[in-house]
């Protein structure tokens, strides 16, 4: 079976960035006119958009443009962040029904005061995400659990989310086996573990102050009264799958085996408990798959425009157009946050952006003195802040396909998402100090 089809990239282009700004204009436009931002699923604005770059380059036959559009859909790291889409939704449905997240929520009331459980859910979440490598198997995992907690401690649940999705970020960025971490290290030939280190300069600060402000009296005073939990032996057993899935992750263990064995363990304490039996279990394990189907098409649908707007020659106009300013080593580190952040908002994707930028940002930092290890960081950091604060981004699109019992919409998360902004801004302050030469 032939697997690859051969592409010849054309020419820098801005017609061909014609798609984004259909789909920008498509979801924002119909947005604000609406009054309400979750009023226009993300799958209409991308079909939309990715009518609109199979419309372009009329020369080309229609057939070869579908097989391009279908081969981007089916890119790796798309069907990677698939799999890892369908696997976290049947743990989650498998967690949820055996009173996984029940038990998680009194484990929670009972040892951890109000004031505290909404920095509680950014550092866990952080934890695991530095543990696991990856912010979207992190989100699917804690939001059930960060909702149930808002409900019961009276707390906001776009807080709550942020917090949530906010840690999983951090996790993003700083695990040493993130894809991101990856990407980065390996497009700029350096160590994971020094850009680890060069990381940390940037976001230690704003981890901690993000920390200290979800304690603010404003975010987390409860507005409802707590009731006293009884923990039994039961609540822990029930637990056991997140407990594991943080140790296991901490290990090194992949995340997508991690997520198989958590809802294997689910079954098993389900069949247990006389929660279900076996068909019970792979219908839990069906309806989990099946509440991802959202995400998994948008997934889809963005590798697709991704690959035929570079086809046409998009992503290399935002390259070219990126250096042209370019003039010492300063507007250098600019130009590469820039560049990685303008594709990544396009693409919706941190790891696609960094492998996209990842070639000119080295050639960029070779002619004009920046350390390669520098160049990576910033690609990765830049790329984790703006993946956090799009609402399009996986991560917000898992946190509220989990959270539709409570029918929250994307920028309801966001205005509780703290950690990418204050990480922005030190990347901000870390490239002013850059001097000039």
């Amino acid at each position: 079976m032939q697997n690859n089809i051969n592409l010849q990239w054309r020419e820098s282009s801005f017609k061909a960035i014609t798609p984004f700004i259909v789909f920008v204009i498509f979801y924002f436009g119909f947005s604000v006119w609406a009054g309400d931002f979750s009023r226009i699923p993300m799958a209409a604005a991308f079909i939309v958009s990715s009518a609109a770059a199979l419309i372009l380059n009329h020369k080309e036959k229609l057939s070869k443009k579908i097989e391009i559009f279908a081969y981007g859909m089916g890119n790796k790291d798309i069907m990677i962040m698939c799999l890892v889409f369908i696997l976290a939704g049947a743990f989650t449905a498998t967690a949820r029904a055996v009173g996984g997240v029940e038990a998680a929520v009194n484990i929670a009331q009972h040892f951890i005061p109000a004031q505290f459980m909404v920095s509680g859910l950014f550092i866990i979440s952080a934890l695991i995400s530095l543990s696991i490598g990856t912010s979207c198997g992190t989100i699917a995992a804690i939001v059930p659990i960060a909702v149930s907690i808002s409900q019961a401690f009276g707390l906001s649940p776009s807080i709550a989310l942020g917090a949530t999705v906010g840690g999983a970020m951090f996790g993003d960025n700083m695990s040493l086996i993130s894809d991101t971490k990856i990407a980065a290290s390996r497009t700029q030939n350096v160590s994971m573990r020094d850009e680890m280190l060069c990381n940390l300069r940037i976001i230690t600060i704003p981890a901690i102050v993000c920390t200290l402000l979800y304690m603010l009296p404003y975010f987390s005073t409860p507005t409802s009264e707590i009731a006293n939990t009884v923990l039994t032996f039961d609540n822990y057993i029930k637990v056991a799958p997140y407990i594991l899935l943080l140790v296991l992750g901490i290990a090194g263990i992949n995340v997508m085996f991690l997520l198989l064995i958590g809802i294997i363990l689910n079954t098993i304490i389900g069949i247990c408990y006389n929660i279900f039996d076996i068909f019970g279990a792979f219908a839990f394990i069906g309806d989990g798959t099946i509440s991802m189907a959202t995400t998994i098409i948008v997934a889809m649908l963005a590798g697709g425009l991704l690959l035929m707007v570079r086809y046409n020659g998009g992503i290399n106009y935002i390259i070219n157009e990126t250096g042209h300013w370019i003039k010492n080593k300063k507007t250098c580190e600019i130009g590469i946050c820039f560049l990685v952040a303008i594709i990544n908002l396009f693409t919706a994707n941190n790891t696609v952006a960094i492998i996209s930028s990842g070639s000119i940002a080295r050639e960029l930092s070779q002619r004009y003195g920046v350390d390669s290890v520098r160049t990576a960081s910033l690609l990765d950091t830049t790329s984790c802040c703006i993946q956090g604060m799009i609402p399009y981004g996986a991560q917000i699109l898992i946190a509220t396909s989990l959270a539709a019992s409570i029918s929250i919409s994307s920028f309801s998360i966001m205005k509780g998402l703290f950690y990418p902004l204050l990480m922005f801004i030190g990347v901000i302050i870390s490239v002013s100090r850059t001097k000039e030469n």
